[in-house]
């Protein structure tokens, strides 16, 4: 009897392992769909899912029959009433079992969902080349520049045993200024995660003129958290001795703010039912550190995010033009090392355009200072070396490719952006 139910037992957990996990699926999804533009292998994806889904239901379907079945012997089995004795019930099990056929039930969903793995396997082979050294171009790095960029990614990022001993094993022994700067930064953070405010509290007053130079308000900011602390936790004598200490020197260029603040008095004890219910939202701490940390940055001379993390992902973008164009340029012979710049335009989104440009709509350049942008008496621009091409060196006026308004060369204007 014992082996009986053991074979059964062994037959459901055999059934229980062919269950995909599906954020294994969505995680696939994520990493091999990012940034393409690939309707065939989305739509390939989309058919495995498909299948996966319909493979897990049906095999969650039939569990459940075994389940039941199972569960229903051993009910007659331990019911002392029952007038059948433990072999009938197995037998009766067994035969149940075997006309149930769970592993018949399975095998074709099984199937699908394998030719779809395989299809969308042999799919992603055929569209993605792992071999992405082929868009690698030689760059003259200085290679200590380098380690300290590095280094500084792991302090930015806080992983500050990490950045100590890449350093070291690069010998790189000064190459850590900023250290000391960012874990000053992180230990604040980390006492505002807790809900202390004073270390953040002490840094905007330390660097208050810098601050104010910026036209940022965040020491206003922290002390109307601590206020709305002291208010929620203490008494109101507490909030407003903190109110006329600490929120009374902003009162000249942020009245409306602080008469907000002041009339929360009011409604000590209950200010989840007042109107000003937006002050008590757990998202104004994850937006405040959110500001310390990029004016923290700003200070130091420093951008929000690692330049290491925005060129790789930029990098990351790029990459498919770059490889295709690659790609295109092996087989026609010709060499891209060579190159001084890319023939096609690669698309980074606008989160990797850090101040404007110009593209020169003839020549397709980016404009420079030996080639700046040109404003013509039409309206329209064009670089310097396009307009002198088009007025054969200056020599004649020219027609400008979008109008009929001819211009001439002392016509023309230099934009500034």
């Amino acid at each position: 009897m014992l082996s009986w139910l053991c074979k059964v037992i062994l037959v459901k957990l055999r059934l229980a392992r062919n269950i995909p996990h599906t954020e294994q699926f969505d995680n696939l999804q994520t990493t091999c769909l990012h940034n393409m533009e690939l309707d065939s292998i989305r739509d390939a994806f989309d058919r495995v899912a498909k299948k996966q889904k319909l493979s897990s239901s049906k095999t969650q379907e039939v569990i459940d029959q075994v389940t039941r079945e199972i569960e229903n012997a051993m009910a007659k089995m331990g019911d002392e009433g029952s007038s059948m004795d433990a072999k009938s019930i197995l037998s009766e099990l067994n035969i149940k079992l075997n006309e149930m056929s769970p592993m018949n039930q399975l095998e074709q969903p099984q199937k699908e969902l394998n030719l779809a793995l395989s299809k969308y396997a042999k799919l992603l082979e055929k569209n993605f080349n792992p071999d992405i050294t082929r868009a690698y171009r030689n760059v003259d790095f200085d290679i200590h520049i380098l380690n300290q960029i590095i280094g500084n990614h792991f302090y930015r990022e806080g992983l500050f045993d990490l950045g100590d001993c890449f350093l070291n094993e690069a010998q790189e022994p000064d190459a850590n200024g900023l250290r000391t700067a960012f874990l000053e930064m992180y230990r604040i953070l980390e006492s505002m995660r807790s809900g202390d405010l004073q270390p953040a509290l002490t840094w905007a007053s330390t660097n208050r003129e810098k601050l104010l130079q910026k036209g940022s308000s965040l020491e206003l900011k922290l002390h109307r958290l601590q206020f709305m602390e002291v208010l929620q936790n203490g008494t109101r004598e507490d909030a407003l001795k903190y109110a006329r200490t600490h929120l009374a020197p902003f009162a000249s260029s942020h009245m409306s703010e602080v008469q907000k603040l002041m009339a929360c008095l009011l409604w000590s004890g209950r200010l989840d039912r007042s109107p000003y219910t937006e002050f008590l939202s757990p998202t104004h701490w994850e937006k405040l550190a959110d500001e310390l940390t990029r004016q923290y940055c700003n200070l130091l001379g420093q951008s929000n995010e690692s330049p290491l993390g925005v060129a790789v992902a930029a990098g990351v973008q790029g990459l498919p033009v770059l490889l295709k164009l690659a790609n295109v340029m092996a087989a026609k012979k010709q060499e891209w090392m060579m190159m001084k710049q890319l023939p096609v335009p690669v698309d980074l989104g606008s989160e990797f355009q850090f101040h404007s440009i110009f593209v020169c709509p003839v020549s397709r350049d980016q404009a420079s200072e030996e080639n700046p942008p040109m404003l013509m008496p039409c309206g329209h621009a064009l670089c310097k070396q396009s307009i002198v091409k088009l007025s054969k060196n200056s020599t004649r006026p020219f027609k400008c490719p979008y109008c009929p308004v001819e211009s001439t060369v002392s016509q023309c204007r230099q934009l500034y952006f």
